[in-house]
C-alpha cells in the first residue's frame, strides 16, 4: 500500500533533485547539465548583491508574515465560534458558505477582487461615493498591494483551515466544560482556560509547517493581482522567478534563488521545531 507513494516521490521529488546542480553552472540548454560550465558560487553571490532581489525578498518576507500574524489566527477564531452555535442546520449553512472560496481558482478569486476594488463600478468604491469621498485606484496603489493580498488570501482560504480545528474542538471532553460551568466560568474564561489549551497540538503542529514556508506564498495570487504599478511593493519570489527564470532565460541564477529558499524553509522548520519542543512539548518530530 506504501509502493504507490514511495514511487511518486522518487520520480517526482527526488530524481527532480539532480536538477539542482544546475545552480552551481552557467547553464546552456544546448550543452545541458553535463555539459555546462561549473561556476561554483557565483549565483548565490549575486542573490546578495543584486538590490532588485534584496527588494524581492523583503516583500516577500513582509507579506508572508503578515499573513501569519493576521491569517494564521483566522481560522482559530472562526472554529471557536462556529463550535459555539448550537442550531445545526444554520451552523452547516455557514460552514458551507465559508468553504465555498476555497473550490475556487485565483484566476476567479483575483477578478473578483479586481471588480470589487475597481474605481468606476466596484462595490468599495461605491460604497466611498456614497460616503462622500472620491473613488481610490486601489488596485494601481502600491500601498495598499500588500493589505489586498493577505484580507483575499484570508477570505478564500479561511473557511477550509476550520475543518482542522473543528475536528480538534470535536475531541475536547464535553464534561470540562460542565466542570467549568459549575465553577461559575463564563464562555470567555472557558474559551482561554479550556479550548485553547486543548487545541495547543494543532496549532504548534499547524504553525510549524506554516513557518517552513515563509518563502513560499504562491504563484498564483500574486501573478493574478500584480500590475506595473505596484512591483515595487508587490512582486514575491515566485513571480520574480517566473520573469527572470522562465521569460528571461537565466536557469541557474533562478535555480540557486529555489535552492535558498527550500535551504531557508529547512532551517526554519527544523529550528523552530526544536523550540517549539523545548518550551511547549509539542512538535512534528
Amino acid at each position: 500500500m506504501v509502493l504507490p507513494g514511495l514511487i511518486y516521490f522518487i520520480l517526482f521529488k527526488y530524481i527532480p533533485l539532480t536538477g539542482v546542480i544546475i545552480a552551481f553552472q552557467d547553464y546552456n540548454v544546448f550543452n545541458g547539465i553535463f555539459g555546462s560550465k561549473l561556476v561554483g558560487l557565483k549565483h548565490f553571490y549575486n542573490l546578495f548583491t543584486y538590490p532588485e532581489f534584496l527588494r524581492v525578498l523583503k516583500n516577500t518576507l513582509l507579506i508572508s508574515i503578515y499573513q501569519i500574524v493576521l491569517g494564521f489566527p483566522a481560522p482559530i477564531a472562526l472554529a471557536m465560534l462556529m463550535n459555539e452555535v448550537r442550531r445545526m442546520f444554520f451552523k452547516r449553512t455557514v460552514q458551507t458558505i465559508l468553504y465555498l472560496p476555497h473550490f475556487l481558482s485565483w484566476v476567479i478569486v483575483g477578478g473578483l477582487v479586481i471588480n470589487f476594488l475597481s474605481p468606476s463600478s466596484g462595490m468599495v468604491n461605491d460604497i466611498l461615493r456614497w460616503m462622500g469621498k472620491e473613488p481610490v485606484f486601489f488596485m494601481q496603489e502600491p500601498g495598499y498591494f500588500r493589505s489586498i493580498v493577505v484580507i483575499s488570501a484570508i477570505w478564500k482560504e479561511v473557511g477550509w483551515g476550520t475543518i482542522i480545528y473543528l475536528a480538534a474542538l470535536a475531541g475536547i471532553n464535553p464534561e470540562l466544560y460542565e466542570a467549568a460551568e459549575v465553577d461559575g466560568a463564563g464562555k470567555l474564561k472557558q474559551a482561554f482556560s479550556i479550548t485553547l489549551p486543548s487545541l495547543l497540538p494543532t496549532i504548534m503542529v499547524l504553525l510549524l509547517l506554516r513557518v517552513g514556508n515563509v518563502l513560499d506564498l504562491g504563484f498564483e495570487q500574486i501573478y493574478m493581482l500584480l500590475n506595473p504599478l505596484v512591483t515595487e511593493t508587490g512582486e514575491i519570489i515566485d513571480t520574480y522567478i517566473y520573469r527572470i527564470g522562465l521569460l528571461g532565460g537565466q536557469y541557474s541564477y533562478t535555480t540557486a534563488i529555489g535552492l535558498f529558499k527550500s535551504l531557508v524553509g529547512v532551517i526554519l522548520v527544523v529550528g523552530a521545531n526544536q523550540l517549539s519542543k523545548k518550551t511547549t512539548g509539542n512538535s512534528i518530530y
